[in-house]
């Protein structure tokens, strides 16, 4: 920060325009309020949606903008309604930080589905202030979107669970993509795929990854421990899986065909859309034949995520 005048309590990286360049920036976070906490943030993950937030490539960006949505740290303060955090605890954030709390999305603790939810950065919250993210050295959060870190976790290790991570686990709970001896491909191998992986090898599943880069091999199969590694060009190796899998985890974000990838399920097999591909094409046959299931995807509600923290820990 040095050769900028101090105007706030938080410092922060921020970017001023559609060249995506972050600078140093500093600005006042509000005062904790009697259900908010505030936390010291550790760490921060980066996320694909700070690349294209900050770049203004899916419009709507609001500068200067702070990203960050895969907030871990530490538990400075809390309000006097606060019941589930007290000072010191290891806490995080996600990619939401405020909803309407009273619709039936929210009763069912499907948060990030309210029509009024209140994104964690370049989001307009309840007051009229644009939300500014973790890329920062503190937030303040009403304590229904902040969630508990468990002991002995690691703080750095959390963070990436908390959009990346949860974005994967919750359509595989939900379409019950979490059964030992099936088996799993997953599309693309950045930070989705990794958490795609890595949840898969943990459900028991047999996991197959999909990649336009062969360079990516040794990683999915040394590292990460996948069964098998298919170079999506080559076309015999894609024919070869030919409804062979039970469930298809996309997490590709470049547009790509989704025939290829969905005439390798298997009778009522699932593949599950995760990534923002700018459209999507498809033949109806693909689906029809064999009765195969084509779903969306996107983060998940606080009692998942919580849930997801506690697996993984």
């Amino acid at each position: 920060m040095e050769g900028e005048e101090a105007k706030g309590n938080c410092l922060a990286w921020a970017a001023r325009d559609p060249s995506g360049i972050l600078s140093p920036y500093q600005f006042d976070r509000r005062a904790v309020g009697s259900d908010d906490v505030a936390l010291e943030i550790k760490y921060c993950g980066v996320c694909y949606a700070d690349v294209y937030s900050t770049r203004h490539q899916h419009n709507g960006t609001i500068y200067p903008l702070v990203p960050g949505h895969e907030i871990t740290g530490v538990v400075t303060e809390v309000g006097s309604n606060v019941t589930q955090f007290k000072v010191g605890d290891h806490v995080g954030v996600g990619t939401y930080v405020n909803s309407c709390k009273d619709c039936e999305r929210c009763s069912n603790f499907l948060e990030v589905h309210c029509k009024k939810v209140v994104f964690t950065f370049n989001g307009i919250d309840y007051d009229g202030t644009i939300t500014k993210g973790g890329y920062s050295s503190l937030i303040v959060v009403h304590e229904r979107y902040c969630f508990k870190i468990p002991d002995g976790y690691p703080l750095e290790f959390a963070a990436p669970l908390l959009c990346a991570g949860i974005t994967v686990y919750k359509p595989m709970m939900h379409h019950k993509m979490n059964q030992p001896g099936k088996s799993l491909g997953v599309v693309g191998l950045g930070g989705l795929g990794h958490m795609a992986v890595k949840f898969g090898k943990a459900f028991g599943l047999n996991v197959s990854v999909f990649s336009t880069s062969e360079s990516k091999r040794d990683e999915a199969i040394n590292i990460l421990g996948a069964e098998k590694f298919v170079l999506s060009s080559d076309i015999q190796q894609m024919q070869e899986m030919e409804s062979k899998l039970d469930f298809i985890v996309d997490t590709a974000a470049g547009d790509h065909p989704l025939d290829p990838y969905l005439n390798m399920l298997d009778v009522h097999g699932i593949m599950v859309l995760v990534g923002f591909p700018s459209e999507i094409k498809l033949s109806p046959i693909s689906l029809s034949i064999g009765a195969r299931n084509l779903a969306g995807s996107v983060t998940g509600g606080t009692k998942d995520t919580q849930s997801m923290l506690e697996y993984c820990t």
